[in-house]
């Protein structure tokens, strides 16, 4: 096996920039779908159902594209074909989703915007997986939570630049914050989505033209081939899943339901169409800013820390901190107050970005990095997926329409993954 030379930190920067932009694009669908679905049509109770396509197609793209890098070699090399690919599809998808009404004559926009939600999240899926393949295909071992924290970093910056654009165009550079129609997208969103696909498209291409990758190993002989041949789930990984279960079906309640939970406590409305609730939706993406911030400024604290404290016991203090901050929502009374459950919420997604895939890492064949991290990538889409089918329900049902209780719902699930952590035997060196 060749022994991997450690790369200098803007090495490792440059190799994970394009994930600025990937996150630049994802912060735009997450601080924005919920309202232009709404605005679109979508019943509050269905958003769940509309955001489902999200997980679904990453639970389906993911391990394909994984085993496929993994199979690659050209002159782009083995992973970076795919980050040209994505970015080209996901910044066409960027373009067309806040433009959905004026496609309004072959389907209803709301269908529309439900479509280009599943390609905009596929795409991104396509240049993701092999992101998280690259860091564990270009660096020894002992860099490995470093690399997945300067991905945290790139990923903090892009998002917070995507979250708050809608409300610096509409605050402070003079577009307009409403819609010139009912039905239709403010121009400060619309021109968001424009800004994030040139931001994603650059960010990726640096990558490509500024990182190389190491070419193929020698071929093996038949009895290594039919060795390695022989597909195992990690012991660590197995425990991962249980963690991953409860930490995204936090996130995804977060991300559906943050918008009308603002909306409803904080402004008052329900109405997806009226300014208040445009107004509750960028601050929405300003508190999105500001926890992806906090990610982006803690990730390099991660691996000082987890070199204390383990990697496992790090992560659970993370999501412990980050499932309170989402349950002591229910006791803020003024929006700007918001402020505070979002650092801790942001202390947890840093660690979400970062920490199981450290874990993971050096448990993995290097051969077959790309399948196996794509796979791990179900322990993402499915606890999405069940919260995508059950949580309108539970809207309905048991919550009495109330979004906040949802968020609350969340903060406890986070709590549940901080515990599960406890429980992972890390690889000792």
């Amino acid at each position: 096996m060749k022994i991997k030379p450690a790369l200098s930190f803007w090495q490792i920067w440059n190799m994970s920039f394009g994930f600025l932009g990937i996150q630049f694009g994802f912060a735009l669908q997450n601080g924005n779908a919920s309202r232009i679905l709404l605005t679109f049509g979508a019943d509050v109770h269905h958003l769940s159902w509309f955001w489902l396509v999200a997980p679904i197609t990453g639970m389906v793209i993911q391990p394909i594209i994984g085993y496929m890098s993994d199979k690659t070699w050209c002159r782009l090399g083995r992973r970076r074909p795919y980050f040209l690919v994505g970015a080209l599809l996901t910044s066409t998808a960027l373009v067309l989703m806040p433009n959905a009404p004026h496609l309004a004559s072959i389907l209803p926009p709301m269908f529309i915007g439900g479509g280009l939600l599943m390609l905009l999240d596929a795409s991104i899926n396509i240049s993701m997986e092999p992101f998280r393949a690259l860091v564990a295909d270009k660096l020894p071992e002992k860099q490995h939570a470093l690399g997945f924290s300067v991905q945290t970093l790139l990923i903090g910056i892009g998002a917070v630049a995507g979250s708050w654009l809608p409300y610096i165009l509409g605050n402070w550079m003079g577009v307009s914050k409403t819609a010139s129609g009912h039905g239709l997208v403010p121009p400060n969103v619309t021109w968001s989505f424009y800004i994030g696909a040139f931001v994603l498209l650059a960010a990726i291409l640096w990558t490509v033209f500024s990182t190389s990758e190491y070419p193929p190993e020698a071929p093996e002989s038949n009895l290594e081939v039919k060795k390695k041949a022989k597909f195992f789930v990690p012991s660590i990984m197995a425990k991962l899943l249980l963690v991953q279960f409860f930490s995204w079906f936090a996130l995804f309640s977060m991300w559906v339901y943050t918008t009308p939970a603002v909306a409803l406590r904080f402004y008052g409305s329900t109405d997806p169409n009226s300014a208040v609730f445009q107004e509750a939706g960028d601050w929405v993406g300003i508190l999105f800013g500001i926890y992806n911030g906090v990610s982006a400024a803690t990730s390099l604290l991660l691996p000082v820390l987890a070199n204390k404290l383990t990697k496992k016991y790090t992560h659970a203090l993370a999501l412990t901190i980050g499932g309170l901050s989402l349950i002591s929502i229910l006791f803020f009374s003024d929006p700007h107050l918001l402020i505070i459950p979002m650092i801790g919420i942001g202390i947890a997604w840093g660690s979400i970005l970062a920490m199981p895939y450290a874990m993971l890492a050096s448990s993995i064949p290097p051969r077959q990095m790309g399948v196996y991290m794509g796979l791990f990538n179900m322990s993402i889409t499915i606890p999405q997926i069940v919260s995508g089918v059950f949580s309108g329900l539970i809207l309905k049902y048991f919550f009495a329409d109330n979004p906040v209780l949802c968020i609350v719902m969340a903060g406890v699930s986070m709590c549940l993954a901080a515990i599960s952590s406890t429980f992972i035997k890390e690889k000792t060196a």
